[in-house]
């Protein structure tokens, strides 16, 4: 592991003002000691999760045999016992984050749980969950998941209104990342107005990146042209600067500086599902291209590792707008919708996710067979 002097990770935080999180977490990294080394050898700084996340942790493995045993005496159900195993994990992870949220006077230290994917066209039902979910856990440096669909967007302003901790997931396009960015500074104006405190509430737009270029790559690819090909591997980063581009107009703004002046934090831009799927990229390349103030980067733990051995340490993310915006302009010149692949790309991670909600269910429940055939037999 590299030492403090010459960890990128950290260096990306103290010179670049850009926190690593961690993009997965399970009960055993959590009590073998894994997840306190991440923080304070490597420099991760927050955690997420979601249900595939979750899924591989309870249904592969054992460690959650003992309990899952303990819940199923008790009489509950599969979606309870996973409720019950999956906050428990988060409010020690937030345990373990709680220094970082301390010495960053509520700035940073997160660690994220999501609604039921289910809930992603449900507004009222998501609300109701987020509510429930940050009683439940009930750490200040909690953060809930809610999807930025057209249907998320209220229950996100009406949950920060409230003063919970939102990071709002599965934001493809630009234009609903306005729509939550504008959600979260009508929150803030809203409990200001009320003489609500604001100065700990805290939120992220989860931007996601990779998934973006798997799916142009595709069209361009199918064009086949050499402009089209030319395009491949750009469009994300591109997508993603000029999101940037209008976190600065939204958060820069005399506006939002003069809410600063109350209290108030920014909503940092996180970037998500920064793994290069396509072994012909850098492995670094979601990483080293949006490097910037103010942001989040959720990494795993091979793309952190990549970025310690051969990252660019280098303000990245508005270096080029003007490029950024002629990638997008060319990729409509060669007849490929990028609004078309957000939609298609919100709907199909809904979707994932619902999927593995539903194969974690499964899974509980398939242990909690398993187990109970056990506790029969003794």
């Amino acid at each position: 592991m590299a030492t403090n002097g010459t960890n990128k990770i950290k260096q990306l935080y103290s010179e670049q003002g850009q926190s690593t999180w961690q993009d997965d977490i399970s009960r055993q990294m959590i009590q073998n000691g894994q997840f306190q080394e991440r923080i304070t050898d490597i420099g991760i700084r927050g955690v997420t999760s979601n249900p595939t996340i979750f899924q591989k942790a309870i249904a592969e493995g054992d460690a959650y045999d003992d309990e899952i045993m303990r819940l199923l005496k008790e009489g509950h159900d599969p979606v309870k016992i996973f409720e019950i195993l999956a906050t428990e994990d988060i409010r020690d992870a937030c345990d373990l984050l709680r220094p970082i949220y301390d010495e960053s006077n509520g700035a940073d230290g997160f660690a994220s749980i999501e609604v039921s994917p289910g809930l992603a066209r449900d507004t009222t039902g998501t609300l109701n969950e987020v509510r429930r979910l940050w009683n439940t856990v009930d750490r200040p440096n909690l953060m809930v998941k809610i999807p930025g669909t057209k249907e998320g967007v209220p229950a996100i302003e009406a949950a920060l209104t409230e003063g919970i901790n939102i990071n709002i997931t599965l934001l493809f396009s630009i234009a609903h990342y306005e729509a939550v960015a504008k959600a979260y500074i009508t929150a803030v104006e809203r409990r200001l107005a009320k003489g609500d405190p604001i100065d700990r509430l805290a939120s992220v737009a989860s931007f996601f990146v990779s998934r973006i270029d798997t799916e142009a790559d595709k069209r361009l690819e199918k064009i086949g042209s050499d402009e089209a090909k030319a395009l491949k591997g750009k469009v994300a980063v591109a997508n993603a600067q000029l999101a940037y581009e209008l976190f600065q107009e939204l958060f820069e703004s005399d506006a939002f500086k003069e809410l600063q002046s109350k209290g108030a934090s920014v909503q940092r831009p996180l970037w998500a599902s920064t793994g290069t799927k396509n072994p012909a990229y850098s492995d670094v390349l979601y990483v080293d291209t949006l490097i910037g103030p103010d942001t989040v980067n959720t990494m795993p733990i091979k793309t952190m590792q990549a970025f310690l051995d051969h990252g660019t340490l280098k303000r990245t993310v508005d270096a080029d707008y003007a490029g950024a915006r002629q990638v997008l302009a060319d990729l409509q010149q060669v007849g490929v919708s990028l609004d078309d692949i957000t939609q298609q790309l919100e709907d199909e991670g809904i979707d994932k996710f619902i999927q593995s909600y539903d194969e974690l269910l499964e899974g509980v429940a398939q242990k909690r067979s398993q187990l109970a055939e056990k506790v029969g037999a003794k």
